[in-house]
């Protein structure tokens, strides 16, 4: 079985054939999709949406790149919608938090601190519940670290990573496993497919980030980069999980079930997911 370990699957480009496209992800073995909240204005619907089909499950966090029309009081919703959520079975991280320093406007000093705040508060808001978390990692790995080792936290996922290899590790020494997804499938991204190479086997998860990072085969590249306008699905896990199982020179199956393995490690809870499916 086949573990989509991030997936806006509430997305807006989703709203025409959403059933659709559940249908195809469980034809292509994909047993478990989770789906993160973005901010206040998603937390309902991704619970809601996880609810609705086989094998899905969901996390509530605030996502750095919606910090900017964020407000604190959202911290707290968001600590009251992960106390209702509890005895959720299908409830299985804090997520998506992080820090982007990408984007130009992030990474002005006073948004910048801003990300520092909301991502420490969701820290402690996981720490607090014995939670892992799904982290955005985006040009900020260091800073990340720094706070994850003054706020330890139950491990979880380092999102579509992209770091070093000594940074990776340093996530790993922490609990996390690191996500791959559609940007390994670009023969181009040489770092990328290094990590995906060289690291332990148990430290990797798939994921889509679905409807975005589209894997190769859904666009052609442009000036050496991955195309973003396609739309992405969870159905291209299989795709995308067997780009990973060449690069490491394993059967697709092996590839699934080890990291299906690792999801579940990092995220106990999933088991309410995976026996949903």
């Amino acid at each position: 079985m086949l573990i989509d370990t991030h997936c806006h699957l509430d997305a807006e480009e989703f709203a025409a054939d959403r059933d659709a496209v559940i249908a195809r992800a469980g034809q292509a073995g994909v047993g478990v999709v989770v789906i993160p909240s973005v901010g206040r204005g998603n937390f309902s619907a991704v619970k809601t949406l996880a609810h609705a089909f086989a094998g899905g499950a969901y996390a509530l966090g605030i996502h750095p790149m919606y910090v900017p029309r964020a407000r604190d009081a959202d911290l707290d919703e968001l600590e009251r919608h992960v106390l209702a959520a509890l005895d959720d079975p299908r409830f299985v991280a804090i997520g998506e938090i992080g820090l982007d320093f990408f984007v130009p406007a992030l990474k002005e000093p006073a948004m910048a601190a801003r990300q520092e705040h909301f991502y420490r508060a969701q820290l402690e808001l996981a720490r607090r519940h014995g939670l892992p978390v799904l982290l955005h990692v985006r040009r900020s790995q260091d800073l990340l670290l720094k706070h994850l080792r003054q706020c330890p936290v139950a491990g979880g996922i380092g999102h579509a990573f992209n770091g070093s290899f000594q940074q990776a590790r340093q996530f790993i020494d922490l609990g996390f496993a690191l996500g791959f997804g559609g940007a390994m499938t670009f023969a181009r991204a040489l770092q990328i497919r290094r990590l995906a190479t060289q690291l332990p086997i148990e430290s990797l998860v798939l994921e889509t980030d679905a409807p975005d990072l589209a894997p190769a085969w859904l666009g052609a590249p442009q000036d050496g980069r991955p195309a973003t306008a396609a739309r992405n699905e969870p159905a291209e896990l299989a795709g995308i999980g067997h780009a990973l199982a060449q690069l490491r020179g394993l059967a697709d199956a092996d590839l699934a079930e080890a990291t299906a393995r690792n999801a579940r490690r990092v995220m106990p809870r999933l088991a309410g997911a995976c026996a949903a499916h």
